[in-house]
């Protein structure tokens, strides 16, 4: 099997010399890994009759880079892939129109089911704190923040974010990615190694506003660790962290926000605009009027489909809501040392 790392300086088949990262001989059109190429489709194949539609996902994106751009294969395996997004995106199961009529005994089992896959997701969440240089950088931001907000604070925040960095993992995961534990960067938040470029507009932004859901999940949590403890350190923790989560929608660049949009038609990036602006009209934070200018921006200047995503856009005006209300919390205590 030829190494995918490593290609051959010349093609087995006829001789001709190869540059670096070549997928196909220019002179017999010999794919230089067929072999490789025939144990991804199997691993895919296997992965589709268990119904591990991420597994079958990974093996066809890594089959998608050893073919040339523009080849048949590569349409096909292509199209494969944009079928299974559908999947994972979401598409409602045939079961799901006749679940008035279910047993009481089938509907305990999609309970469990929804369950189980509620408890593997919170058990995904532990995946980066088994890596020495996820731990290690956490370590070395927590001590920056440590300096501003004291030890306690500072380890919330740091929780905080990397509550939402896996929020993107298991995204990328679910679509079949290779994607590497969170690196956290000392007062800039943190970062993940991705190696392979996402190029479906809208499964970018499921990816890119997964990292915002699991943060008002986070910040949700502390939430109720206020109301329970009634520590202002809860609400104030609870608050920062939607509000840096906020800041991660606006809609710009490669932030989560700008992901988002970039899945949105021009009247969804409109209605996005409207939503923001609503909750300028309640909160009055500053922010939010960043986010709704970029918005409107956006929508301006953008060349959007026009169909655009619905799915996206809800996501993205609940996530707009929930965190500037939940933003709010910041209040009832003061972020200085604790």
């Amino acid at each position: 099997m030829t190494d995918p790392n490593g290609p051959p300086p010349a093609c087995p088949q006829c001789g001709t010399q190869l540059a670096p990262m070549m997928v196909a001989c220019p002179q017999c059109g010999r794919l230089l890994y067929a072999d490789a190429l025939q144990s991804l489709a199997e691993q895919a194949r296997i992965a589709t009759e268990k119904g591990d539609v991420s597994g079958a996902l990974t093996a066809w994106r890594e089959a998608l880079a050893l073919l040339p751009h523009g080849s048949r294969q590569f349409q096909v395996i292509a199209a494969r892939i944009t079928a299974l997004d559908e999947q994972v995106a979401g598409s409602p199961a045939p079961a799901a129109s006749a679940g008035g009529n279910r047993s009481p005994v089938s509907r305990g089992v999609a309970g469990a089911g929804a369950i189980g896959v509620f408890l593997w997701k919170l058990k995904a969440l532990f995946f980066g704190l088994g890596k020495l240089s996820t731990l290690a950088s956490m370590a070395l931001s927590a001590g920056v923040y440590w300096t501003i907000w004291g030890w306690p604070f500072a380890v919330g925040v740091v929780l905080s974010i990397y509550v939402h960095e896996m929020g993107h993992v298991i995204a990328l995961r679910r679509y079949g990615f290779k994607a590497g534990a969170p690196m956290f960067i000392p007062g800039l938040g943190a970062v993940i190694r991705l190696q392979q470029q996402i190029v479906n507009p809208k499964e970018d932004a499921e990816i890119g506003l997964a990292g915002p859901i699991y943060g008002l999940g986070a910040a949700l949590a502390c939430i109720g660790l206020w109301a329970v403890t009634k520590e202002p350190f809860f609400a104030a923790l609870a608050g920062l962290g939607a509000w840096i989560n906020l800041f991660n929608l606006l809609p710009f660049g490669s932030l989560d926000g700008g992901r988002g949009f970039h899945a949105m038609s021009r009247t969804q990036k409109l209605i996005g605009a409207g939503v923001v602006a609503a909750a300028w009209f309640f909160i009055h934070d500053g922010m939010l009027i960043l986010i709704g200018l970029l918005a409107i921006s956006r929508a301006i200047s953008d060349k959007s489909d026009p169909q655009g995503s619905w799915k996206a856009t809800y996501t993205y005006v609940t996530l707009i809501a929930a965190l500037s209300a939940v933003s709010m919390m910041r209040l009832h205590a003061p972020l200085s040392a604790q």
